[in-house]
């Protein structure tokens, strides 16, 4: 009961601030955004100091290595934080778009505008930039945001938050101060309780493992915007140029291999499998990539010297899989057409490319791959809002209702209508 009235208290504060956050000009807001920006990088000594808590108790409690990377907050990663900052306040205020109008032929003019969704939710795991990037986008867009990240990042979760509240409130005393809360208990039952609350809560957004995102999706009572999982591939054509091939697989593997837009699965198609992955493998074994082929290109890889070379035979399981750490699936398949039907298949809907010189088969493969996300000679690294232009980012979306893809700004608003009359009644 302690933990329900808390949860509730939570999510009554933010309702009443997300009413409040409405008067803010954009002004206003873009002024409290550039001082939060200032303060994170004012206060990385204390961020720093509370993430190595955070750190600690990860190393105690087993984190893999890459989920220790996603937690770490160094100097480029607060530098980050408060660049995404000053980026969203560069972009339009979302709020007050007119989407859409038209004249009836009464008379009655009809209006169509966009407007802030009201209460947000975010669920996430490891990484405590999210707290910022979320933060700053649901205050841009007028939205009060409640985050509830994981117990190993709780230290700095929280001190981010302060240090961005504490800012705005000096800058702006308007500021509502519960625009921006972090839930401060571990206790997993803060979710259900928090997520029961429809008559506060207006949507939810789950950021992390599968696990995660499914256990809250099946719990929750408000709405969920989600992507379960990060299958992402890259299909190397017969027509691809090797090099360039070569350079986008490396990037989509092994720069951040635990987030969501990293490769998992490696498509080759047969008439340059036996070029190409004699090619990469030194490159994959110098970054210990363990290798998990199908048979044909299993038996390529067992012909070579390369030194560190670790390789297992794929099990079905595996194509499903999304493995966030270095690990590769690697499959030889017979054209574009074996390619696009094996990541419909097995992919996750999330982010694909193809590498090709040729246009007709790049054209194919973007119209027939069911993703959120499709490319032609790109990284599959580059589906996250910053990099789309869209300043911080608020999650990644694979539902087919709403929002898709990266989500920024826009997509953290809805709309209504307005009708002005002069009289009009309905006959």
């Amino acid at each position: 009961m302690i933990l329900m009235e808390q949860m509730t208290r939570l999510a009554r504060q933010a309702k009443v601030a997300s009413r409040e956050l409405a008067l803010l000009t954009t002004a206003e807001k873009n002024s409290c955004l550039l001082v939060m920006a200032d303060a994170l990088e004012k206060n990385v000594a204390a961020i720093q100091e509370a993430n190595a808590l955070d750190m600690e108790f990860g190393a105690q409690h087993g984190l893999s290595s890459a989920m220790l990377d996603r937690l770490q907050l160094d100097n480029k990663r607060i530098a980050g934080m408060a660049k995404g900052l000053r980026e969203v306040a560069a972009l339009p205020d979302p709020v007050g778009k007119i989407l859409d109008e038209r004249t009836r032929p009464n008379g009655l003019k009809l209006r169509k505008i966009s407007t802030p969704i009201g209460v947000v939710v975010i669920i996430y795991e490891s990484r405590p930039n999210v707290t910022a990037d979320a933060a700053s986008l649901c205050f841009k867009s007028g939205n009060a945001t409640i985050l509830r990240g994981g117990k190993e990042a709780l230290n700095s979760n929280q001190i981010i938050a302060r240090t961005m509240i504490d800012a705005a409130r000096a800058h702006l005393p308007k500021f509502p101060e519960h625009a921006i809360q972090v839930v401060p208990t571990a206790d997993r039952e803060a979710i259900p309780a928090l997520l029961s609350l429809t008559q506060y809560v207006d949507l939810c957004m789950p950021r992390g493992g599968e696990g995660l995102i499914r256990a809250v999706t099946e719990c929750s009572k408000v709405p969920v915007i989600k992507h379960y999982k990060g299958v992402c591939h890259v299909f190397v054509d017969a027509d691809a140029d090797l090099k360039m091939a070569e350079d986008i697989a490396m990037n989509a593997k092994v720069q951040r291999p635990a987030v969501c837009n990293a490769m998992e699965t490696l498509l080759v198609d047969k008439t340059v499998a036996e070029k190409f992955l004699p090619q990469i493998a030194p490159k994959l074994a110098e970054k210990h990539v363990e290798l998990r082929c199908d048979v044909e290109s299993l038996a390529s890889f067992s012909s070579l010297k390369t030194e560190n070379l670790k390789l297992k035979t794929a099990s079905e399981q595996d194509w499903f899989t999304e493995y966030n750490d270095y690990i590769l699936n690697i499959r030889v398949v017979a054209g574009v057409k074996a390619a696009i039907d094996h990541i419909n298949h097995y992919g996750s809907a999330h982010s694909d490319s193809i590498v090709t010189r040729n246009e007709a088969h790049a054209k194919k493969f973007l119209a027939e791959v069911d993703s959120a996300t499709v490319y032609w000679n790109a990284s599959t690294r580059f589906t996250d809002g910053g990099e789309f232009g869209m300043g911080a980012e608020i999650g990644i979306s694979t539902d087919k209702i709403g929002a898709r893809g990266p989500m920024g700004l826009d997509e953290l608003t809805t709309y209504k209508w307005l009708g002005i009359g002069d009289g009009q009644i309905r006959t």
